[in-house]
């Protein structure tokens, strides 16, 4: 299999648990301002699992630009990633339908935290493949990013219990962390390709 089938398989993916997650809001019966109030909270669990998503799949481009050749482990690893992304959806309906109490949160942490180890086991199984070389492992570098971003989860889930206020607040740190963009990748593919 080409790097290409599997970043167009991903890409759907991707695509349809965005769509899902659109769909969970309900089209209000009102035609008034004040009639789509009760869609806040869903509305802003969406936005915010967009961002979660958008990143990944932002970061799963890049990294499989570094691929030349797709391995077993490689396919296995990214449909144990695509797994976990497609239960944004799920855990993003249940906390915005719930208005971001607890145990949806903590839900919301446990597949954000599945998500990070399992893009970690993909980028592992990626610089295997690479050998000595790899492209990959000297573009992340130390990756503070990818070790900072599961322990803010963990630590999300665990503040569940205390506040899920919180617990909210540290997940939209994990999410502005990746927002802006990371360009090592990018660096590291064009230097490749012009030496």
């Amino acid at each position: 299999m080409t790097k290409y089938r599997l970043e167009a398989f991903s890409d759907g993916v991707i695509a349809i648990a965005i769509t899902i997650m659109v769909l969970e809001m309900k089209i209000p019966h009102g035609n008034g301002l004040e009639d789509l109030r009760p869609l806040l909270p869903a509305f802003l669990s969406y936005v915010l699992s967009f961002v979660f998503v958008g990143i990944y799949w932002n970061n799963h481009h890049h990294m499989l630009h570094t691929c030349a050749t797709v391995t077993g482990a490689i396919l296995w690893n990214n449909l144990h990633l695509l797994f976990w992304l497609s239960l944004f959806p799920f855990a993003a309906g249940w906390m915005g339908e719930n208005h971001f109490t607890a145990a949806p949160t903590a839900l919301y942490g446990i597949v954000l935290l599945m998500a990070a180890l399992a893009y970690y086991l993909l980028q592992g199984s990626i610089i295997r493949a690479q050998g000595a070389n790899s492209i990959l492992k000297a573009a992340i570098g130390r990756d503070w990013k990818g070790k900072l971003s599961p322990v803010l989860y963990l630590v999300a889930i665990l503040v569940t219990l205390y506040s899920p206020r919180i617990a909210q607040i540290i997940l939209g740190i994990a999410a502005l962390i990746w927002l802006v963009p990371d360009r090592r990748i990018e660096k590291c593919v064009a230097a490749s390709h012009a030496s």
